[in-house]
């Protein structure tokens, strides 16, 4: 959509910039992999919209989308690892096409370029405030995936549960980015809460696309193995909905399936869709969904900006909500 592509070139050039392979090559070589293989960038596409339309250059936040992309993958290649996954964006993750140390070692490395990134913003009078968002969500995206992690070796996890999860998983880091946006374009206070909750409430129904996705996508649209989730023991809200709408019978079915590692993985996947399938799940995820695009489209009202950049803000929040991969 326009609003993801205006920004892409001067964004493509940057990266060019930044991302050097040099010595030692097996740890620089790997940054430069991950962050080829695509994406829609959308984080840092979002935070220089974000600053223009509050009155920025968005030249002079560059440095703040660098960081936040290269800090989300750097959270992407730590994350396949702990998942076991073996691909991302339909190629091989960092960890399977080098190895596991070298995928810790130059993930940690992109954690420190992207604080060194914030740091060129330092002559920004929101500087103080920009780094204290930027390093909140950080303990809040640990905190979410251990979270993840956690769920996955408990099968009484509420719905409410699922969204604090989710929301420190995901959706902050979108709301950070347009947050330091606002921060570092000299938005009034009440306008980067706003923006704030606008974003968080959008990566909230992100994540319950990707969700939705990986359960019910194609599998060459989305770029990986469909049923993923399901492999992993993840307690997504089609897991969590499933057992509440299920009979005593089905509960009890989708619970061993979930906790069986000797079954077929194909198997185990078709069993677990029969019962998604049967519980209607899909359709209640769907409105959840679209309940928490409304909030973030109420916060996106009250923003004080012009009327055709809230249009095309809440276009991109209906196509994170429409998107098929």
């Amino acid at each position: 959509m326009q609003i993801l592509k205006a920004y892409s070139e001067t964004l493509h050039s940057y990266f060019e910039k930044i991302i050097v392979t040099k010595d030692p090559v097996s740890l620089y070589e790997p940054i430069e992999y991950i962050l080829s293989l695509g994406g829609k960038r959308i984080r840092p596409l979002m935070l220089l919209h974000t600053h223009k339309i509050f009155g920025g250059d968005i030249h002079s936040a560059l440095p703040l989308a660098g960081a936040v992309e290269i800090f989300h993958n750097f959270t992407l290649m730590h994350d396949d690892i702990m998942d076991n996954a073996s691909m991302r964006r339909g190629q091989a993750t960092v960890h399977e096409k080098y190895d596991t140390n070298t995928a810790i070692l130059s993930g940690d490395l992109m954690l420190i370029q992207a604080y060194g990134l914030i740091g060129k913003c330092s002559d920004n009078s929101a500087y103080a405030d920009i780094m204290s968002t930027f390093n909140e969500m950080s303990v809040q995206l640990c905190e979410g995936q251990q979270l993840d992690v956690d769920f996955e070796s408990r099968n009484d996890v509420e719905i409410d549960e699922y969204i604090h999860m989710i929301t420190y998983k995901t959706s902050v880091l979108i709301a950070a980015a347009m947050k330091m946006a606002a921060q570092h374009a000299g938005a009034s206070t009440e306008d980067q809460e706003h923006i704030y909750q606008f974003g968080k409430n959008i990566g909230i129904a992100f994540q319950m696309q990707d969700d939705i996705l990986d359960s019910f996508g194609e599998k060459a649209a989305v770029g990986k193995r469909i049923g993923g989730d399901i492999l992993e023991g993840k307690k997504t809200y089609l897991y969590i909905k499933a057992l509440e709408l299920s009979s005593d019978k089905q509960k009890e079915k989708l619970v061993a399936l979930m906790n069986d590692s000797q079954m077929e993985d194909q198997k185990k996947i078709d069993a677990v869709l029969n019962i998604f399938n049967d519980t209607h799940v899909r359709v209640y995820a769907d409105q959840l969904k679209e309940a928490y695009r409304d909030l973030a489209f109420s916060h996106l009202a009250a923003i004080s900006i012009d009327e055709q950049d809230r249009i095309g803000l809440k276009e991109f929040g209906q196509y994170l909500l429409d998107r098929k991969v």
